[in-house]
């Protein structure tokens, strides 16, 4: 029994009743739930750069158009394509380090850089947002005639393709592998799609003669920005608060309450980590089992947990044995522990 118990787990020595063990990936479903982390760092990564390449173009290509037509609000859609296109460097750098093994310093691994770049996602759209407007501003005060209305409208209508196709292909990615990074990213680019099409709007209206029309629209794609930094700040905390959808903690706690010998889940948490869920659970198991048995009930739980949660790689579950009125066992353990070690040691 011990040799079977050291190769799968950690846990501590048995004092009659109470239990703890420390799961580690041990079975052919958890490794593969590891390498399927692994692939999905990958594949965020493959996404990011695809992304980058794409929205690079759409920029040149409008910043091109700007340089010859003059138009601020072409030049706020381009300032925030461009900002998109470089918050793939921080996301990139943060599924690299993600993908880095665990040490004794960070135990939990590098999956937290994730968060750290959604910051700086978070601080690269404000900065659009405030070179947008400044601009905006400028012109409404010092107004200036836009020309070359028809590439201005092309360059709109190229923003808005080229944002919708990286917007779609980060969201499907970021979706499979469970990145909430990369999916913000992924609508924070299709409303730059949106925003695109305003510069049509402005070239629109600076060829019926309202000369207001570009700076005008370029103060609503501020505003446009500035939902979106709105918005992805506020799934930037959540993770950073360890935020968990609900749904989740109900799909763990359905799986652990339908292992044989789990009488009661008396707790659970998730928490992300980087794009994989880590879980803590306490279960209620009788009394009466060996060691050995218990163990098992932890290891069943384990298992369920990895298949009614997606993206779950690993779990810590404590056993605790089940208990009845005036039943004192925990607050006595410990002491009584303490006592016969200290009797021995005299």
């Amino acid at each position: 029994m011990a040799s079977h118990d050291q190769h799968h787990h950690h846990h501590d020595h048995d004092h009659g009743h109470g239990w703890r063990h420390l799961l580690r990936p041990h079975s052919h479903d958890s490794a593969d739930k590891v390498d399927a982390a692994l692939e999905s760092s990958r594949a965020g990564l493959r996404a990011l750069w695809i992304s980058l390449a794409g929205l690079g173009v759409t920029a040149v290509l409008q910043a091109l158009i700007v340089a010859r037509s003059g138009s601020v609000a072409l030049l706020g859609d381009t300032l925030h394509n461009v900002a998109d296109a470089l918050t793939a460097v921080p996301l990139a750098i943060a599924f690299w380090l993600g993908r880095r093994a665990a040490t004794r310093a960070y135990t939990y691994g590098f999956g937290r850089a994730e968060d750290l770049a959604g910051i700086v996602i978070v601080l690269v759209i404000a900065a659009s947002a405030v070179a947008s407007a400044w601009f905006a501003v400028d012109r409404l005060l010092r107004p200036q005639t836009m020309t070359h209305l028809a590439w201005v409208a092309a360059a709109g209508l190229v923003g808005f393709a080229g944002n919708e196709l990286v917007a779609r292909y980060r969201i499907t990615v970021g979706r499979r592998i469970g990145s909430a990074a990369l999916v913000a990213d992924g609508l924070h680019a299709r409303t730059d799609g949106f925003t695109s099409l305003a510069v049509v709007l402005a070239a629109g209206g600076t060829w019926l003669g309202w000369g207001w029309a570009d700076p005008v629209v370029g103060l609503a794609i501020t505003v446009a920005i500035a939902v979106v930094l709105k918005d992805a700040a506020r799934e930037v905390y959540r993770r950073l608060m360890d935020r968990v959808d609900p749904e989740l903690v109900d799909q763990a706690e359905t799986g652990l309450r339908a292992v044989p010998g789990i009488r009661d889940v008396s707790g659970l948490r998730l928490r992300w980590i980087g794009h994989r869920l880590h879980a803590e659970a306490a279960i209620v198991v009788d009394a009466r089992l060996s060691l050995l048995a218990a163990h098992e009930i932890a290891a069943d739980a384990e298992h369920q947990l990895t298949h009614h949660v997606p993206r779950l790689t690993s779990a810590t579950v404590h056993v605790d044995p089940d208990s009845h009125p005036g039943d004192e066992h925990h607050r006595d353990l410990s002491h009584d522990r303490r006592h016969r070690l200290t009797a021995l040691t005299g």
